[in-house]
Order: C-alpha cells, then sequence, then structure tokens
C-alpha cells in the first residue's frame, strides 16, 4: 500500500470498484447505504481525506448545496419560520452523510436571489424555503427550470408546478384534525388561515377541513373562515375578527401553531375558556406548540424525514439521476388546548 492511501486501496479492501467509492465518498445516491457505510469506515480507518479541489476540477461541481430561507413572519423577528429551522439540522446533516458543504442564506422576496445562485457557480443545486405568495413567486421557478438550475423546494406537492417539490399531505393533516375535533363533539368548527391559491399549503389544509365537515354531514361555513398568514400576530388579528363577528363556534383550527399560539391568546383576552369553551388545533408541531397553555394539539411534520428527502432529491438531480417530487406522511399530535391529550 502507498504512503497516502488511494480509493483503489478502500476499493480493494471494501470488495467494490474504485468508481463504486468514488460515488459513496461524494454522497451518490446509487450506492447502498450498507456499502457507503463500509466504505466511509474504512476511509476514516485509512486517514483517507478527498481532494476536493481536484474533485471539482474534474466534476466541474462545488460540492455545495445552497439553503435559501426566505423571509416570513415570526415571533422573535428573525423573519424566518420556525419549522424551518426545525429542518436545518436534518438538513445539515444530511449534506455531510452525501458529502456536501452547505452554504445556508437568507433571502429577501423582493431580491434577485435567482440570478445570484443560477449564474454564480457558488453552489450545485438551490433548496428553497418559503415564498411569500406563491403567485407572485412563480415566475421564478420557471426562470430556475428553463435556465436548466437544479432545485428543490419544500410546499404544496401539486400537478404541474415547476421543478420538484418535497411537501407534507396538507390535505390529510386537515382531514385529521378536523375529524378529531368532531370526534370531541365539536360542530362549530372554524378554520384560520389564508385558503387562496397564493399559499396552496393553507389551501390543502383548509380542504382537508372541509372534507371532513362534509363527511360528517355538515356543511362548511365561508362566515367560519378567515384569513391569515403564519404569525402569531395574524392569528390573534384573525381569531379577533371572528369572535367579533358574533358567529358561534366551538372549535377553531389553525393553518399552522403560530397562528394557533395567537389565535388562543385572543380567546383568552376575551374571557373564552381553551379548550372548555372552544377547542384549538395547530398544524406544524414546532416545539413552541408542546409548551403553551394549555399544550397545542397539532398536526406534526416529520422534520427529519423532510431534510432528507430534500437533500436526497436534489443530489439525485445533480449526478443526472432519476428524481422526483414526495409526499411525507404526517401524524395528529394531541394535547390538552381539544380536551383531550397531556
Amino acid at each position: 500500500m502507498t504512503e497516502r492511501p488511494t480509493s483503489f486501496d478502500i476499493a480493494q479492501l471494501a470488495g467494490v470498484s474504485q468508481p463504486t467509492v468514488s460515488r459513496a465518498l461524494r454522497g451518490s445516491p446509487n450506492v447502498s447505504e450498507p456499502t457507503r457505510r463500509r466504505i466511509q469506515a474504512i476511509a476514516q480507518e485509512l486517514g483517507y481525506a478527498v481532494d476536493k479541489n481536484a474533485s471539482n476540477l474534474r466534476s466541474q461541481h462545488s460540492n455545495t448545496l445552497a439553503l435559501l430561507l426566505f423571509e416570513d413572519p415570526s415571533p422573535d423577528h428573525s423573519s424566518i419560520n420556525p419549522f424551518f429551522l426545525s429542518m436545518l439540522g436534518s438538513i445539515t446533516r444530511n449534506c455531510v452523510i452525501r458529502g456536501y458543504d452547505l452554504l445556508v442564506s437568507f433571502q429577501e422576496l423582493s431580491s434577485n436571489w435567482h440570478h445570484s445562485y443560477q449564474f454564480s457557480g457558488r453552489a450545485d443545486g438551490i433548496i428553497l424555503l418559503g415564498y411569500g405568495d406563491y403567485e407572485e413567486y412563480r415566475w421564478r421557478l420557471d426562470e430556475l427550470v428553463r435556465n436548466r438550475t437544479r432545485f428543490v423546494r419544500w410546499g404544496s406537492v401539486q400537478e404541474g408546478q415547476p421543478g420538484l417539490t418535497v411537501g407534507c399531505d396538507n390535505v390529510r393533516g386537515g382531514r385529521d384534525i378536523t375529524a378529531h375535533l368532531l370526534a370531541q363533539g365539536r360542530r362549530r368548527l372554524a378554520f384560520l388561515g389564508t385558503a387562496s391559491a397564493g399559499a396552496p399549503e393553507f389551501l390543502d389544509r383548509y380542504r382537508g377541513h372541509c372534507d371532513a365537515l362534509s363527511a360528517a354531514g355538515l356543511t362548511p361555513s365561508p362566515d367560519l373562515q378567515r384569513d391569515s398568514v403564519s404569525s402569531e400576530e395574524a392569528g390573534y388579528a384573525a381569531a379577533m375578527a371572528l369572535i367579533d363577528s358574533g358567529c358561534s363556534f366551538d372549535g377553531v383550527t389553525c393553518a399552522s401553531d403560530l397562528i394557533a399560539i395567537g389565535a388562543m391568546r385572543a380567546l383568552q383576552e376575551r374571557g373564552l375558556r381553551v379548550p372548555e369553551d372552544v377547542a384549538v388545533t395547530g398544524f406544524d408541531d414546532i416545539l413552541a406548540a408542546a409548551y403553551t397553555h394549555p399544550p397545542l394539539t397539532t398536526v406534526m411534520q416529520d422534520a427529519a424525514a423532510a431534510g432528507e428527502a430534500l437533500v436526497e432529491t436534489l443530489v439525485r438531480q445533480i449526478h443526472k439521476e432519476p428524481a422526483q417530487g414526495a409526499t411525507l406522511p404526517v401524524r395528529t399530535v394531541i394535547r390538552r388546548s381539544c380536551g383531550a391529550g397531556v
């Protein structure tokens, strides 16, 4: 064996070809996980380190992925959705597993971010989190597709969208959480969240909400729906408007946990007890959901699985391997804000 170990030395010890070693060490999804782990263990034992500069010159790749976080209302004024922050650890970990560095950048929606990353060569592909009004944002995605930029976004998975999207089963989540409220004997259910084409994830959750009502023989009432972006302040304002409308309701399905937290504050300020008078549910299962008073019943999106799927989908595109969008399952987390749970 030479003084400095090579990928051929690793291949011999692992019982695989040298190209397989190269693919495993650069994170190609075409290598099985057991084989990848075996090769990585041998490389670590030998003290082998990939020469990224030489590898990049050969492949014309930067071995870097860009994660672009877009401005979004948030309780701490960071302008980053707390659910996206919960994904960050998983995205970072999966980049390491695949052999990529991660460049994290905060972007204002008004900036020319698509040009900056599309032509600079700073990253081999882009992960997009957050976008504001989807109808105003979509043209940027169309432009990325026209210029063959490799990207994947988190959002509502729909037919005919530009590029590839990974998201959760929003319709199922909205349906299940509403069905849970109905099972608790609630019958006048409101929905807080902007249900429009500009907010497709919230629209899907509202559709699930309406499906559950219809399945129970109830007619969804437009009077019980109030628009709201995902922030505590907007949830508070939407709940106040609902209360002031004079419409009777005994449950509130919120399109996000932040909206639900604001709604509970509004209800409690108006002397309505949660859950005795009004049950409240959220969506996302951010960290704060378990620490509200009372703790919030919500729909859990799996942040770990989301981060893994986003990186996997993007890396497949980079290596010109088959890639497709994905819809991830959701789970209802029962706590005391709807009258049951812990």
